[in-house]
């Protein structure tokens, strides 16, 4: 025993045994940073999948999102040619104001027909006579029966006329 209370003694075996426990301990301390450091990274990379799966989930619904987009995309833009070739028809169709403008000039033709003689003094009067019957023909029952039957017209009947007409057939 005297030996090893000799050996104990020495600086060199107190500088190796407290070298010794530095290193014990700085090892205890990487052992524990190196389990910690292993957590970690388990940790990250289960949470590195689940971002993975995440992020493949999120691209599949845009994909399918950008997909229904683009067709409804497509279909807006077909509507939007039927709209622009309906519009550009609508446009070509004759309005209200000039239809009864030709049901005006169509009754006076029809007078016109009737008194040659004269023409211009006489297609004047068939116009005055035309847009006279036209605005009594817009109130009332002419026009009624005009919205019910619309391809119908109703024509000035000149009483004068119709004998006239009548004997000369």
């Amino acid at each position: 025993m005297e030996t090893f209370v000799d050996i104990i003694s020495e600086p060199f075996t107190w500088g190796l045994l407290l070298g010794l426990g530095l290193v014990i301990m700085v090892w205890k301390l990487m052992r524990k940073d190196i389990t910690m450091l292993r957590r970690e990274n388990a940790r990250i990379a289960t949470e590195n999948k689940e971002l993975q799966t995440h992020l493949n989930t999120q691209l599949k619904i845009n994909s399918k999102g950008n997909e229904q987009l683009e067709s409804q995309l497509e279909e807006l833009r077909e509507q939007n040619e039927n709209l622009r070739v309906n519009i550009n028809t609508v446009g070509q169709k004759a309005g209200r104001a000039e239809m009864r403008q030709l049901h005006i000039m169509e009754s006076a033709v029809n007078v016109m027909r009737e008194q040659a003689p004269g023409f211009a003094p006489a297609w004047e009067k068939a116009i005055r006579d035309a847009e006279s019957a036209e605005l009594a023909a817009e109130g009332g029952l002419k026009k009624l029966m005009r919205k019910v039957l619309p391809a119908g017209k109703s024509t000035p009947a000149l009483e004068v006329n119709e004998p006239h007409i009548q004997k000369e057939n």
